[in-house]
């Protein structure tokens, strides 16, 4: 997957709009994205691992930083800064994030815990 035509941060900076070259630009949320982070904190090392990260509701991000040619690491305002976003992984993110959103809001549901 080729790298973003752009990708700009929101001026509340909780909205990140990635554009690719073949379709309309989508809007990520920082709390999706915090709450869903490829990092080995969130996801672990196998799905049983996966932790339902709770509280994010007023995460931003702070920064962005490229890694390579391939990603970018999202470094947010709670301190969480160890997930990488790969090109493949934001794209896949736009198209099924209703879906990513609606597990998460469904495991928080489950667990007893709060988006605040």
């Amino acid at each position: 997957m080729a790298a973003p035509k752009e990708l700009r941060v929101s001026k509340d900076r909780r909205t990140l709009t990635v554009t690719y070259h073949d379709h309309e630009p989508f809007e990520l949320s920082a709390e999706l994205l915090r709450v869903t982070s490829p990092s080995a904190e969130v996801q672990g090392h196998s799905p049983e691992q996966r932790v339902t990260v709770p509280g994010k509701r007023n995460v931003a991000i702070s920064r962005i930083e490229p890694v390579g040619n391939y990603a970018v690491r999202i470094i947010f305002d709670d301190g969480h800064s160890t997930g990488i976003f790969t090109w493949n992984y934001l794209h896949r993110m736009g198209h099924e994030k209703d879906e990513v959103w609606a597990a998460y809001l469904a495991s928080l549901e489950e667990k007893r815990l709060s988006r605040d």
